[in-house]
């Protein structure tokens, strides 16, 4: 066994053992950091196909942010954890039989001729001046660039929903008017008070 197939196969045991750590971990802080070991060993496998740039994007992108945010709002919030589990039971039959077809549809895949290293050959080398960031770019832009901007147009509508429903005005709730603030004068905040001068002493 050569040493990069021992890199793929112990990078695959790691992802798949923190995989199956994220959905079985009571914790959810557990769960979180578990999901972030997934995230470094996927982007080793990444980095062993040559696809240097995908690998930093997951890294920065979603370890370095998203799931950074994810844990922080985590440990914040109050879960009780007994009442998510209360109705574990009546949502068992359903959970059961799509864990039964996503092990099904996993059990073709890896049962093809599509796993590992010797489906799928490793990238021929690249030229010194190669960057695939570049090649990355040319694709997404010339080949791709439909299907890039209906992504681009489904997360804009996704984020503007999200803000929509979760948008509440409360009577209590303070913010800022920024037009209200540019426009202010000084007569509406300063004023000036004449005050008597103190009389002397035995006068």
């Amino acid at each position: 066994m050569s040493f990069q197939t021992f890199i793929f196969y112990a990078f695959s045991a790691v992802l798949i053992f923190a995989a199956v750590g994220v959905i079985t971990a009571r914790n959810p802080v557990h769960s979180a950091l578990l999901l972030v070991l997934a995230f470094f060993t996927s982007a080793g496998l990444w980095i062993q196909l040559q696809a240097e740039f995908l690998a930093i994007v997951l890294v920065l992108v979603y370890v370095g942010a998203v799931m950074v945010l994810f844990l922080f709002v985590v440990m914040m919030l109050d879960i009780n954890l007994a009442r998510l589990r209360a109705g574990f039971w009546s949502y068992l039959p359903l959970g059961g039989v799509v864990a039964v077809l996503l092990a099904a549809e996993m059990a073709l895949v890896l049962g093809g001729n599509y796993s590992g290293l010797a489906g799928v050959a490793a990238p021929a080398p690249q030229p010194p001046g190669y960057s695939n960031t570049k090649e990355l770019g040319r694709l997404i832009y010339t080949e791709y660039v439909y299907a890039f901007e209906i992504a681009a147009v489904i997360l804009l509508v996704a984020i503007v929903a999200a803000i929509a429903l979760t948008l509440r005005r409360r009577k209590s709730s303070k913010y800022q008017n920024p037009s209200q603030q540019i426009g202010v004068q000084r007569k509406d905040r300063v004023r000036i008070v004449s005050m008597p001068s103190e009389k002397k002493v035995g006068e």
